[in-house]
């Protein structure tokens, strides 16, 4: 019990090798986090957008794509690596191209002999035959087979059996006997096909389908899951990069509104104190004062803050958690009027969707699987042919004029005994039913692929939609707002000049002041939706990775590999005649470049009056 109880339920630390990588070098070198030190005094580092997403994609081979306070699944994590785990695993091409190598084996087993025989003693056969059959034996075999992508298969065997024995009637007491043999056998009905072959491979039972076409689509959907999970990257680099810009502006806002507040309490006091104000608008200004101190500080540390947006921009671009810098935004979010044109981008996000292109190559897998399904539900009819040259010696290798049975080798090089077989051999498994079941199988699986596509494109047209409508609503939003907070911007000046004179009461101005604060960062936040609506839009339509100028491509050769190819390009000849070459029939239409620019908008002036002189991202001291 103290066994079980003090290590079988202990729990252990695995003891893993690990690399001094960028990424490690970032989680153990982080700061304390900022909460509430005053950010005019940290040193800043001014970055675009574009600079974001370029750290973004260069910091670690793990596509960081996580909401704010997510645990990461590391069982689900996409990395670089996960296209080439596919492609190099029992999925991928080569595993699939492997059921057309080449095959050699070879064996070779030792036995003795020594078995009584049911004899008369004495007698003839008493005479002749031994009490007991004694020998040594040896047999060996060596054979290569060669699958072709047709269905047929070639086998080259040789055998060699080796006897010592006691029987009589022997002309040497111990002897070679063997053959060299070829065979071919050449599918007619279930098997054939070029087509046939490349999709299902390896497979023997219907319904399993492991060939060179489906390995294909099981790479190409790995490139598209990659693909997926860097255009959510980009959207979540994107996203946290405007949070940051619409967390800097409004803490700015709120330490304005707050210095608004500080000079209206500090006035207010003064004519208590000279007894021309009332106590209870000093109580009210003070409160609105405390009121946005605890704005600014939220707005500085709060979960949504400034280095809370910060911190989480860090960790989508790769940097530790806190340095003692702070990240400055640069790039100006966009004002002006985008206009899209609607039939262009409809088109784009129903063939550029990576959600929709991965769909198609299931649907595809799907049609090539009922394309085998139905070849197999035919009988076995099979081509069979053999020949064989036979030999028989004394020794193995060798003639050294013993007679024309000396050496085994040399027997079999003589020609003089040669055997050959020819044939058809036919299976039909009676009603089917196995093969049936796959038809039956694979057109269910066709019919839900084609009608989860059809209503991925739905789907997709309604998110197109809406995201579109969300562009124009945004932007007037933005309108909407800018309007708003420089209505509330001369109310404040109005009623400041008015409180001042004394003809109002301090209310209307507290109040004005709050709304300008509200107003001025609601600006803001429509301001960052707007930006992140045209996001959307290219996002829906599967243009993001292009407005991002984000590239993907295949990382550099090795020298080995650039060696193989050059050395496989050496055997590889022009065809005369390349239209008499007859193809299967394709399974993608061309190659596809999701970076590739589409031109489908176009940007008015901005109506937009542009901001204030001295405004910028740089926030104010506390």
């Amino acid at each position: 019990m103290s066994f079980y109880h003090d290590t079988g339920l202990s729990i252990e630390y695995p003891d893993v090798q690990t690399c001094e990588t960028p990424v490690k070098a970032a989680a153990y070198g982080t700061n304390a986090p900022l909460s509430l030190e005053d950010p005019s005094e940290l040193q800043t580092i001014d970055m675009t957008l574009e600079e974001a997403i370029t750290y973004a994609l260069q910091q670690s081979p793990v596509i960081r794509s996580l909401p704010a306070g997510a645990v990461l699944n590391t069982n689900n994590a996409s990395t670089v690596y996960d296209p080439a785990l596919v492609a190099s695993s029992g999925q991928g091409t080569q595993a699939a191209l492997s059921a057309f190598d080449a095959e050699y084996s070879n064996s070779i087993f030792w036995n003795s002999v020594d078995r009584p025989n049911n004899i008369q003693t004495g007698g003839l056969g008493g005479q002749f035959t031994p009490a007991a059959a004694r020998g040594r034996n040896a047999s060996y075999q060596a054979q290569l087979t060669k699958r072709t992508a047709t269905g047929s298969r070639f086998s080259v065997r040789n055998i060699v059996n080796y006897t010592q024995s006691n029987q009589p009637f022997r002309q040497f007491s111990t002897d070679f006997t063997g053959w060299v043999e070829g065979e071919w056998r050449q599918p007619l009905l279930r098997g054939a096909g070029l087509e046939y072959n490349r999709i299902v491979g390896g497979g023997v039972l219907p319904g399993q389908y492991n060939g060179v076409l489906v390995a294909r689509i099981n790479e190409d959907v790995s490139l598209a899951n990659f693909e997926e999970s860097v255009v959510k990257m980009a959207s979540d680099v994107e996203r946290a990069y405007w949070d940051l810009v619409v967390a800097y502006r409004i803490f700015s806002t709120t330490i304005k509104g707050r210095e608004a507040a500080l000079r209206t309490y500090q006035y207010q006091k003064v004519r208590l104190d000279v007894g021309s104000g009332r106590q209870d608008e000093e109580a009210q200004a003070k409160s609105q004062y405390y009121q946005f101190q605890t704005e600014v500080q939220r707005a500085l540390s709060g979960p949504t803050g400034l280095y809370a947006s910060e911190q989480y921009l860090r960790y989508l671009i790769g940097w530790q958690a806190a340095d003692g810098k702070l990240i400055r935004p640069t790039t100006e979010p966009v004002d002006a009027k985008v206009i899209f044109d609607w039939n262009a981008a409809l088109t784009q996000s129903l063939e550029r969707r990576v959600e929709l292109r991965r769909q198609r190559m299931e649907v595809k897998r799907r049609e090539l699987e009922l394309y085998a399904a139905r070849l197999n539900k035919r009988p076995q009819l099979d081509l069979v042919g053999l020949y064989r040259f036979r030999g028989l010696g004394d020794h193995l290798f060798g003639n050294n004029g013993n007679g024309n049975l000396d050496g085994m080798y040399a027997t079999i090089a003589d020609g003089n005994y040669q055997e050959w077989q020819a044939g058809i051999e036919f299976l039909l498994p009676v009603g089917l039913r196995q093969a049936a079941t796959a038809v039956t199988n694979a057109q269910l699986a066709l019919q839900r692929e084609r009608a989860v596509l059809n209503e991925a494109e739905l789907k997709g047209s309604h998110d197109l939609a809406n995201a579109a409508r969300n562009v124009d609503v945004t932007h007037q939003l933005v309108e909407a707002n800018y309007n708003r907070y420089q209505a509330d911007l001369r109310q404040v000046e109005v009623l400041l000049t008015r409180y001042i004179n004394g003809k109002d009461n301090i209310n209307f101005l507290l109040q004005a002041q709050r709304s300008v604060v509200v107003s001025e960062a609601s600006f803001y936040r429509s301001l960052s939706d707007y930006n992140l609506a045209i996001r959307d839009l290219h996002r829906e339509k599967g243009t993001l990775l292009a407005y991002n100028q984000i590239q993907l491509m295949e990382s550099p050769w090795g020298g080995g590999a650039n060696l193989d190819a050059y050395q496989k390009g050496l055997f590889m000849t022009r065809r005369v005649h390349p239209e008499r070459v007859q193809i299967s029939r394709p399974v993608v239409r061309g190659a596809f470049d999701p970076s590739e620019p589409q031109i489908t908008q176009g940007a008015a002036e901005s109506i937009i009056t542009p901001m204030p002189e001295g405004e910028t991202a740089q926030p104010e001291a506390e």
